[in-house]
């Protein structure tokens, strides 16, 4: 019996370290085509205006940044009660 905890013990640890994997797996793919596709939308919105090069203004950069701040506070606040 004694043989028996260990493994269990060991199993539910294994279960554990899955799901983060899998947690942090899925993030990092759409955190990845997220960031692809907003690529493809300045590039876009570049050829539309002729623009030879896509042009972020410091302001623009700051208001970005205050958004992805604020989705990763509101994902970091999902399961607190």
């Amino acid at each position: 019996m004694s043989e028996i905890l260990p493994k269990a013990q060991a199993q539910m640890e294994t279960a554990r370290e899955t799901w983060k994997m899998k947690t942090l797996t899925l993030g990092a793919l759409l955190g990845a085509v997220v960031g692809v596709v907003g690529a493809f939308m300045l590039v876009q919105n570049a050829e539309k205006k002729d623009a030879k090069e896509v042009k972020i203004s410091s302001g623009e950069a700051f208001r970005l940044a205050v958004l992805i701040f604020g989705l990763l506070r509101q994902i970091a606040t999902l399961h607190e009660e």
